[in-house]
């Protein structure tokens, strides 16, 4: 049950975007360019650190819903068979995993960071836009996850799969448009 009366017993980030739609109109427009704007990471890609961010900071509303918008997108169902067990060994492509490692240290140990973490990056073939468009979905998710926690919003598996679709077939603004009166054009 969410902590906030005002919201429905089975509220999801869609409810909570209307106490403050002032805030959550560019939100939902920043969130929309960080998980569907030009990137070398693929839209699943991007659904698969903002799920793995997730996992990490113990988020299940946002990591089940994430997870399976990353399916949609095209990330094999194994790889979160494996994901929980042993993130690196995950099946995905190898020039992810020193994205993967760098998420990983830049979401629990995030004081810890070197120059060493991004050269990893980097010799893995990525271009320095395409780390700051990692840490950007990690950034992205820690809020989300704070903001899912925060309100106590309930993580209903019967939800994570619907939703998980409309992440995949409307990305976020389109998706929250309505929800905080904004045009779905703007």
């Amino acid at each position: 049950m969410p902590f906030l009366s005002t919201l429905p017993d089975d509220a999801l980030v869609k409810d909570v975007y209307p106490i403050n739609p002032e805030l959550f109109l560019p939100w939902c427009k920043v969130e929309e360019m960080i998980m569907r704007g030009e990137s070398e990471l693929t839209a699943g890609e991007r659904e698969l650190i903002g799920a793995f961010t997730s996992a990490l900071n113990g988020c299940t509303y946002c990591y089940s819903s994430h997870s399976e918008a990353a399916k949609f997108l095209g990330i094999d169902e194994q790889v979160f068979t494996d994901f929980l067990a042993d993130p690196m060994k995950a099946p995905v492509r190898e020039e992810l995993r020193p994205i993967l490692a760098y998420v990983h240290k830049l979401t629990l140990k995030p004081a810890t960071m070197v120059q060493a973490d991004a050269d990893a990056v980097y010799a893995a073939g990525w271009s320095e836009k395409t780390l700051h468009d990692a840490i950007m979905v990690c950034c992205c998710y820690s809020f989300m996850n704070r903001l899912a926690d925060g309100h106590g919003l309930p993580s209903d598996p019967a939800l994570f799969k619907e939703r998980g679709r409309r992440h995949a077939d409307n990305g976020y603004f389109t998706q929250y448009a309505k929800e905080i009166g904004a045009d779905e054009s703007a």
